[in-house]
């Protein structure tokens, strides 16, 4: 009985969790779903990936939808024997994005229960972990994935910990469930940005174990994370095997090519080029967002109101009311950091910095230095081409660092890191005496609030400009008179001081009144949990409010709009009355669009694991308007946009079909004169390959191809192409479909036969003479072997849960 009654404040603070999480996302009790842009593009992207599971009860495994075929393996494929994914369906039983907000809760509390905070201050800790700005933005923009996997680094650190401190059975089997959650996320940035704690904590605990001599203890702890991590990886084998194979055919694999488009040698190793990995890099100063929101202005699309310099200017320009407004709404940008562009400041909020640095001052476990390491870390790298001295090393030297871009993102390590600090701080301030917890508070008071008045006294030393200021200036000189751009923009600035001077004087206010609070229980004033809950309620209130700023009931509509996110156009009804099997371009798209992607297979799409290939042929071919390529791809359709913004359609009567022969093999030595090689050839009548990957070929080059001869599709499923051939003469066949080397199998009159690359992206195939059934078939071997190994370890994982179950009641039996 005691020890179901030890489980009652927890159960009331998941019951806590369920409700806030509702509550903040109340419209889903309506039947609305959040509108996320990023999920509009997936939903355009696996439109036929969920068609076929609708119509064949099946996974496809491939899409022909999206940059001209590629696995669904980044798509949400399904696997079979995902125990885990069972699991984590379970831990996500509330309504989208609910669930997300509900797992924040869920696992920062239990990470504060290890750290042997009790469940009151445990529970305001979460909240605050919860409501961190960028952890909300990022469900409101649709980063799902990135949400999943955040959400689980708490419940990996927490049972890393228990295993430190020997507990190795419940520390094991949290671990290894944790891990297994935190892989099947599917977000590997994030659980490798996660890697900076855990590495932390991993020097911590070793240094004390063998400055202890305690060597026994760490084989054991070592012993116990091997076990658990082989269990957690290969419940999730299938995913992270076909990750591993896409990931080279993808743009975040090396390119083969040494050249770049513009033909100058590439100068940098790197997976992805450095200017794309630092593209979204914090400014320094910028990253002072962490604690007063608006700072540099907020997100790029700040809604200012009638208050405002931009609004006044307008009115005084001539403007009406609603003209003023709308242009206030639309034109006001505000932010004027050093990012692109930014839909939220990162505020992790006043009055949890203020109990951080309390926590750095009065908490006196060392593991907070841990936790310190890991801020300190991650808020450096964030600042990416702001600080490249560090980052082109990490870049250059780090394995795996140079296959992630928007190294702002790994800030959300920080953002874990400061509010585990800020809690233990909050924990230990009510065990110790008055005089050490005044001591303590002063301290974190002055030092706060300082850092607030220093920033108000350098307010004069920042010029305010941001990126698109001249941009902004000048559109607006030649629409108007010169001097409406001068004036605007300097408008502009007033507000960015106005926002600056105001978020300054809130996190003023929250960390003076957190202080107030502690300051009155230290004299006796108040009891030790109405200061508590006092704390708590004002630190997740000065979140809350900022985050209804960027996530609110505004941002969800209809169900139907976002299950049905497109509404055919004109070009789409028109294009889609031709029922042949034909690709589609949509030039403003420029394979950053999945839009086409929803109603045609189109070579665009939306994607941050683009299929390398596909997105080198657009940047040295397509984007220079070589006709034959868009041609051997199929494109049959061009859907492009008039002077006055109209959509129409443009037939391409070249394209070369879905499959054809041709005259002549070419011999080629390397992937850039494979690319080379494309820009003058004839790709209805040549080929193009390397000599080098397929040898077997080398003899054949030249073929008869007279006009009889003819090969065409006569089924069509996105993993399985059905062909007919026609020939008299032996020849070779060129297919207009993605090559993709493991997992395609080509067959002719039902035998397994090879094919091969050409064309730097196509398949190509012998036929012999004479009447043929041609069948390509996506049978991928990494799902059949990932997904045995899986099965193996989800019976491990179970046999291991039972036991550890059944030993940690008969150790409590035993206490008792």
């Amino acid at each position: 009985m005691k020890q179901v009654q030890k489980l009652y404040p927890h159960l009331l603070a998941i019951l806590g969790f369920v409700f806030i999480a509702i509550i903040y996302f109340y419209p889903v009790l309506q039947g609305k779903k959040i509108s996320q842009s990023d999920i509009v593009q997936y939903t355009a992207m696996a439109k036929e990936q969920n068609d076929f599971r609708s119509t064949e009860h099946a996974e496809p495994y491939w899409t022909n939808s999206a940059f001209g075929g590629m696995p669904t393996y980044q798509l949400g494929a399904k696997y079979p024997n995902d125990f885990i994914g069972h699991l984590d369906d379970a831990l996500r039983f509330l309504p989208r994005p609910a669930d997300y907000l509900f797992l924040y809760f869920l696992g920062f509390y239990a990470l504060l229960l290890v750290l042997k905070i009790d469940p009151l201050k445990a529970f305001f800790g979460a909240l605050a972990f919860g409501f961190s700005t960028y952890l909300i933005i990022i469900l409101g923009v649709g980063h799902n994935a990135k949400a999943h996997a955040i959400a689980y680094m708490p419940m990996v650190i927490a049972g890393v910990i228990l295993v430190f401190r020997k507990r190795y059975v419940l520390g094991g089997l949290i671990t290894m469930l944790a891990v297994a959650l935190e892989i099947n996320a599917n977000h590997f940035q994030m659980t490798y940005y996660l890697l900076i704690v855990l590495v932390s904590l991993g020097v911590y605990y070793s240094y004390k174990f063998i400055k202890s001599k305690d060597y026994n203890a760490l084989l054991k702890v070592m012993g116990t994370f091997v076990g658990a991590i082989i269990l957690a990886v290969g419940a999730n084998a299938t995913s992270l095997l076909a990750t591993k194979e896409y990931a080279d055919f993808s743009t975040r694999g090396k390119s083969e090519l040494q050249l770049k488009p513009d033909g100058t040698k590439k100068t940098s190793n790197s997976v992805l080029d450095k200017e794309y990995i630092n593209e979204y890099s914090y400014g320094v100063l910028e990253s002072l967002n962490l604690i007063a929101p608006r700072l540099f202005g907020g997100g790029s699309a700040e809604e200012l109101n009638e208050d405002s310099s931009v609004y006044d200017f307008m009115i005084k320009y001539g403007a009406s009311e609603a003209e003023a407004k709308q242009f206030t709404s639309y034109y006001a940008r505000t932010y004027w950091g050093e990012q692109p562009s930014v839909a939220a400041p990162a505020y992790i909020g006043a009055i949890v910095f203020f109990l951080f640095v309390l926590g750095m001052y009065h908490d006196k476990r060392k593991i907070k230095y841990v936790f310190l390491v890991g801020a300190i870390v991650s808020l450096v790298l964030s600042w990416g081409k702001n600080f490249s001295v560090l980052t082109d090393l990490i870049i250059d030297y780090v394995p795996m660092y140079d296959k992630f871009r928007a190294v702002s993102s790994i800030q959300v390590i920080l953002e874990l890191c400061v509010p585990v600090v800020a809690i233990m701080g909050f924990h230990s301030f009510f065990t110790t005496n008055k005089e050490k917890q005044l001591n303590s508070l002063w301290k974190a008071a002055a030092t706060t609030l300082g850092l607030i008045v220093l920033l108000f006294l350098c307010k004069n030393s920042f010029d305010f400009v941001g990126a698109m200021d001249g941009q902004m200036r000048e559109m607006f000189s030649q629409s108007q008179d010169k001097s409406f751009g001068v004036g605007f923009i300097d408008a502009l600035k007033e507000d960015r001081k106005s926002l600056y001077a105001a978020d300054l004087l809130r996190s003023g206010f929250f960390i003076a009144i957190a202080s107030l609070v502690l300051y009155l229980y230290t004299k006796n004033k108040l009891a030790q949990t109405t200061a508590i809950v006092l704390v708590g309620l004002f630190m997740v209130s000065d979140l809350f409010f900022v985050d209804k700023n960027y996530v609110s009931s505004k941002s969800f509509v209809s169900a139907r709009e976002v299950d049905v996110p497109f509404e055919a156009s004109q070009s789409d009804i028109q294009i889609l009355k031709d029922t042949t099997n034909y690709r589609v371009l949509e030039v403003d798209g420029n394979l950053s669009s999945a839009r086409a992607s929803y109603f045609h297979k189109s070579i665009g799409g939306y994607s941050a694991v683009k299929p390398r290939a596909m997105q080198e042929l657009f940047d040295y071919q397509i984007a220079k308007n070589n006709k034959e390529v868009i041609d051997m791809l199929n494109v049959k359709y061009i859907i492009q946009t008039n002077d006055k913004g109209e959509e129409f359609p443009t037939n391409n009567p070249d394209a070369n079909g879905n499959a054809w022969f041709v005259k002549e093999l070419k011999k080629v030595n390397s992937a850039d004169e494979e690319m080379k090689g494309l820009d003058k050839l004839d790709t209805k009548n040549a080929a193009i390959f390397q000599t080098e990957p397929f040898t077997k070929v080398i003899g054949l080059q030249k073929f008869i191809k007279d006009s009889t001869a003819t090969i065409s599709m006569t089924s069509y499923k996105p993993n399985d192409l059905k062909y007919v051939s026609n020939n008299k003469n032996e020849g070779l066949a060129v297919f207009s479909e993605m090559y993709y080397k493991s997992g395609w199998n080509a067959y002719i009159d039902g035998k397994a036969t090879d094919h091969f690359k050409v064309d730097y992206a196509l398949r190509a195939l012998y036929v012999p003479a004479g009447n043929h059934k041609i069948e390509f078939k996506f049978e991928p071997q990494v799902v059949k072997t990932g997904s045995t190994i899986a099965l193996v370890s989800s019976i491990g994982m179970l046999l291991l849960l039972v036991g550890g179950v059944y030993f940690e009641r008969k150790k409590v039996k035993t206490q008792e």
